[in-house]
């Protein structure tokens, strides 16, 4: 089996990569078998002589491998036939913009495995960067409300080089006795509770948080049934919010009176409720001040994320009464983080750690027969036509 690893070349430009020189090592030794090769990157957050120096080949040509991993869209013209491919090809939520991409994938008869539809028989998620996406957007959350109080200024965390450095900057300051909501329970939540942890920044339940008073900043982490009640007042499970989102509605407002920073890393269902909206934001008695939606579902559950915000610009202001973006600087604005690409600012460690994930559950799956069924789950495309599993996007690829 001969792997290639590929050059990013979505714009803007993106430093993650699958594997680390070392753990391209490990898999080298694992599976003596395994063939690997790099595609040469000026880009990339691994220089190529931190490869070639472990005794891995780089090279400008790599298209006789069998297998490539890359993270982000592959441009279309740099798609090669008859090949497989590992990347986040974002189409399976039939995203108009990647239709181009499926197609082509289609046409040029490659097999897709998309990262997002790695998981295991329980349709788990097995391996991403939400780990990494909740790291630096709880961090960009401080960094927000620094500015938007003029309190400190934390420099940008594409200019820091781990969590423990993020933590660190953030530790640098003392922060007033703010209340810090969290919801989301997943890697991107986890993430997240590693920065409030990490600062030491003490954790109360949902009720003390909603009903007492801090000497210090405390935040919550809350769950889907913290946030949202059934339309006719009876308390029943998860499941049944799973099963019925559309006998729900938010119950986040009793949250807005008394947090004044919103970090977001839920996964938001089709059919749920919108959690924070925007009458809920309007309010006169809305304390909610910064918002850092890690989550970035645009004109989605958080009424005041209106666009994905960038690396460069992260910032910008919400006017809840005329619904609109105005400057962060505005007095009546709420400060709002949208990033989509988070982990790209912390590229080493997201890269180290995805690449940990892989090579523990994708690499064996090639030289055991895919005997638990990880790569028969994750194809999308074969011989040309999207696989079973994938059917329902078949409307999409044809353009309806």
């Amino acid at each position: 089996m001969k792997f290639g690893i590929i050059k990013e070349r979505k714009n803007p430009p993106d430093r993650r990569v699958v594997f680390s020189p070392e753990e391209l090592v490990l898999l080298q030794q694992k599976y003596p078998e395994a063939v690997i090769k790099v595609e040469s990157s000026d880009i990339r957050v691994f220089k190529d002589e931190e490869y070639t120096s472990l005794g891995i080949e780089v090279a400008d040509d790599i298209s006789d491998c069998e297998v490539f991993f890359g993270v982000k869209e592959i441009p279309v013209d740099y798609l090669i036939p008859n090949k497989k491919y590992f990347f986040f090809s974002h189409t399976i939520k039939k995203q108009p913009y990647n239709r181009k991409l499926l197609q082509a994938i289609l046409e040029k008869n490659i097999e897709l495995y998309d990262h997002e539809t790695i998981v295991d028989a329980n349709n788990k998620r097995l391996i991403g960067f939400g780990r990494y996406a909740g790291l630096v957007g709880a961090y960009n959350g401080f960094r927000g409300f620094g500015i938007k109080y003029d309190l400190f200024n934390l420099p940008k965390a594409e200019t820091l080089h781990s969590k423990e450095d993020l933590i660190a900057r953030i530790k640098r300051h003392t922060l007033p006795n703010i209340k810090i909501v969290v919801t989301g329970h997943g890697k991107v939540g986890m993430g997240i509770k590693e920065i409030l942890d990490g600062v030491k920044i003490k954790q109360v339940s949902p009720q003390d948080f909603l009903t007492k008073n801090y000497s210090q900043p405390v935040y919550t982490q809350i769950d889907v049934l913290d946030y949202n009640k059934r339309k006719d007042g009876v308390k029943l499970d998860k499941q049944d919010f799973y099963k019925n989102p559309q006998d729900y509605i938010s119950d986040f407002e009793r949250f807005t009176k008394v947090a004044d920073i919103y970090m977001s890393g839920h996964f938001h269902g089709n059919n749920a409720p919108d959690i924070l909206t925007r009458e809920m934001l309007n309010a006169s008695n809305n304390k909610i001040q910064v918002v850092a939606d890690i989550s970035c579902d645009v004109d989605g559950p958080i009424a005041c994320t209106l666009k994905a915000s960038t690396i460069a610009e992260p910032f910008f202001g919400y006017l809840p009464s005329e619904h609109k973006e105005v400057s962060h600087t505005h007095p009546a604005s709420i400060m709002v983080m949208s990033v989509d690409n988070l982990p790209c600012e912390l590229p080493k460690d997201a890269s180290e750690g995805f690449g940990v994930m892989f090579m523990e559950h994708v690499i064996p799956a090639f030289f055991n027969g895919d005997k638990d069924g990880i790569l028969k789950r994750a194809q999308m495309t074969e011989n040309g036509k999207l696989t079973s599993r994938f059917a329902y996007l078949q409307d999409y690829v044809d353009g309806k």
